[in-house]
């Protein structure tokens, strides 16, 4: 019997991810959109564990279904982390080139431009008491210049250059970046969880 888990996101690409990933476990991912639900609660919380308990335990209260829910963000080391938790809503209203420069700008008198990729993933089941967070980072720099012509332009990806890849995110494959990616590590752990517990 097929069980479905909410994925608290209106983002389909994450859906889709995620329910590539687990369906042949059985589970069927459906989002926010499917059963006619949003977050209505405010990402108030100081690390990405905390925004996505909220984003999860909020719909969680509106079903009866098991949650999932994530919250990522870029840390700039040499700025004590930010832009972090803030990494969707900094500049907001600003394309992300124009984010992009701002911190290359903030970066340009300082020596260490390491940076982690952060993602945070809370499973939720009231049904079995269940409340878990798998955790995914990935580790690199920020580059020195935003790169205009990289195929994927998606969010920091231009500017983040991967140790593992030896390149930007922005100059990788899908599949090489999904490989080492902070999602994609956190997606893992919820795999081999989810794959465990289908088991017993």
């Amino acid at each position: 019997m097929e069980k479905k888990i909410v994925f608290a996101t209106s983002n389909p690409n994450k859906v889709r991810e995620v329910r590539e990933m687990i369906a042949p476990l059985g589970y069927e991912v459906v989002s926010l959109k499917d059963l006619g639900l949003h977050v209505d609660a405010e990402e108030i919380a100081s690390d990405f564990e905390g925004n996505a308990r909220i984003k999860a335990f909020d719909i969680l209260c509106k079903t009866d279904y098991p949650v999932l829910s994530d919250d990522s963000g870029l840390s700039i080391h040499a700025l004590d982390g930010f832009p972090g938790v803030h990494s969707a809503r900094f500049m907001e209203g600003h394309s992300y080139e124009e984010k992009c420069n701002a911190i290359i700008d903030m970066l340009k008198d300082k020596s260490d431009r390491s940076a982690t990729f952060y993602t945070a993933m809370v499973y939720m089941d009231k049904k079995h008491g269940i409340d878990l967070c798998f955790m995914g980072e990935t580790e690199g720099e920020i580059a020195d210049f935003f790169d205009k012509d990289a195929p994927d332009q998606f969010g920091y990806d231009p500017v983040f250059y991967s140790y593992d890849l030896k390149k930007t995110f922005g100059r990788s494959t899908p599949e090489e970046k999904d490989s080492i990616s902070h999602r994609g590590r956190a997606l893992r752990k919820l795999f081999g969880y989810l794959k465990e517990h289908a088991e017993q």
